[in-house]
């Protein structure tokens, strides 16, 4: 599932959330601040490569919401304000996304797009990915002009496990689509992913091809492939396939590359055709699926809990998981313990880079540079090396750890004393925190530094729902 933060946001979504901060600072918002503001986002949106009707359109909306909410001149305006951003980028992305219409036997996919935009290797991921859920598919080369573009699916084909249906070249798109059907029902496939012809612009020829293949095989479902650096020029391409073969979503490949992420607003808010998937990546598994209302929430760092959720249970964890079901010495209900906190860490080094696992959770996107920091430091593999030079009984019971013993498990460790102190220390923390918390989830303390022994406040990052309630006792103890 989701294994990226999709960097190419990760600029809009600074500006937009300093922007943001700026505004939710004032007591009250007027109308001035709010235009001010508005503006800032304007520029962001530009930069971030989103086509200037989209830009203009989408500030249209936030400032309608924000007028139609009451923001300007009332209270609280700061938490209504991002929730009036949210909507707006959810709803320029796509609304509440959808699901492939694949209830044809066999259904078929037809893929468009530019020669270069990556279609053809898109095409063996979305097979690849429709497999693993449950359908038979079968690739369909469907360029009579370009041996090379049937030769390339083959090759992935044989990749992934799955058949390709192609034909001699000069062969008539309608032919090659009216086959594959035949083909598909021979074998048993219930559906059919074309990859039509490429070109470097769009030409008459292509777009008669296009109508050709839409008539041969009537697909339900028929997907523009645009690479993700396309950047402004973005919305023209869409909009000449649209007038074409009237699109029913769209991929966004090669994410992986520097590209800044305007294209998919530029696209879903300007042409209405919906993202329903990004590239993420050259391997056959990286193609995700791409939830708007998550996708906003990321930008502004509200967390994404339901991606994180399937990232664990993509790395082999479990999302309900508490630590292991155990008593202590006294007969008391179990704390986290060193083992514990050992595969918290190894869960969350599994689940891809740290700081984009943390952005996910609400209230811990501001301390994700730093635990990255303390990673790439090493950190974390010093915090293991520790906790492995522990006996079993060491590991379930810190209580043990005397003087004598932590200068043991230092020396067999490598490390000085001082940082089994500090991983002592903050394992008393994550336990004193959980008991406060009722038993909040140690992969999220965890994540938040508690488990590394760096050098950042101690190593131990706090909640932000925790200082606000230590805030709110201070306050209450003044009375």
């Amino acid at each position: 599932m989701q294994r990226t933060l999709l960097i190419m946001f990760d600029a809009l979504g600074s500006r937009l959330r300093a922007s943001l901060q700026r505004l939710g600072g004032k007591g009250r918002i007027s109308e001035a601040d709010l235009e001010a503001g508005l503006a800032e986002i304007r520029g962001a949106l530009l930069d971030a490569d989103v086509a200037l009707p989209v830009t203009t359109q989408l500030v249209d909306a936030m400032r309608t919401r924000a007028v139609g909410d009451g923001i300007v001149g009332g209270l609280g305006a700061g938490d209504r304000l991002v929730s009036v951003v949210h909507g707006a980028l959810t709803e320029a992305l796509g609304g509440s996304g959808r699901e492939l219409d694949l209830r044809e036997r066999p259904a078929s996919i037809l893929l468009l797009g530019l020669q270069g935009a990556g279609k053809t290797t898109t095409a063996a991921k979305l097979a690849l990915r429709l497999q693993r859920e449950g359908r038979r598919p079968l690739l369909v080369a469907a360029d009579p002009r370009r041996p090379a573009a049937a030769e390339q699916l083959a090759l992935l084909g044989e990749a992934v496990g799955i058949p390709v249906h192609r034909e001699p070249i000069g062969t008539p798109v309608a032919e090659i689509g009216r086959r594959a059907l035949e083909s598909a029902r021979r074998l048993g496939r219930d559906l059919l992913i074309i990859d039509s012809s490429g070109r470097t612009t769009l030409d008459d020829e292509l777009m008669q091809e296009l109508r050709d293949l839409r008539e041969a095989v009537q697909p339900r479902e028929r997907i523009l492939v645009l690479d993700a650096a396309t950047g402004q020029q973005a919305l023209a391409v869409a909009e000449g396939f649209k007038r074409a073969a009237d699109p029913t979503g769209l991929i966004l490949a090669k994410l992986d590359g520097d590209a800044r992420g305007g294209a998919a607003l530029s696209i879903a808010g300007g042409a209405g055709i919906p993202v329903l998937f990004i590239g993420t990546g050259e391997r056959p598994e990286a193609l995700e699926r791409f939830h708007p209302d998550r996708i906003a929430g990321r930008i502004l760092e509200m967390g994404d809990l339901a991606t994180l959720a399937e990232i664990v249970r993509d790395a082999g964890g479990d999302v309900t998981a508490a630590p292991a079901v155990r008593l202590n010495a006294k007969g008391r209900p179990p704390e986290m313990s060193f083992t514990d906190l050992l595969d918290q860490l190894r869960q969350i080094s599994s689940m891809g880079p740290i700081g984009q696992v943390m952005k996910m959770i609400p209230g811990m996107g501001g301390a994700a540079q730093q635990a990255e920091e303390a990673v790439a430091g090493g950190e974390l593999k010093r915090a293991e090396a520790i906790i492995l030079s522990m006996t079993p009984i060491e590991r379930n019971e810190p209580a043990l750890l005397t003087i004598p013993r932590r200068r043991r498990i230092a020396e067999g460790a490598g490390r000085s004393i001082e940082e089994v102190n500090r991983l002592v220390k903050r394992l008393e923390e994550i336990r004193l925190l959980m008991r406060r918390a009722g038993g909040m989830d140690p992969a999220r303390l965890a994540a938040g530094g508690a488990g590394l022994p760096g050098k950042h406040s101690g190593g131990y990052i706090r909640p932000k729902e925790d200082r606000k309630a230590k805030k709110a006792r201070r306050k209450g103890g003044r009375r």
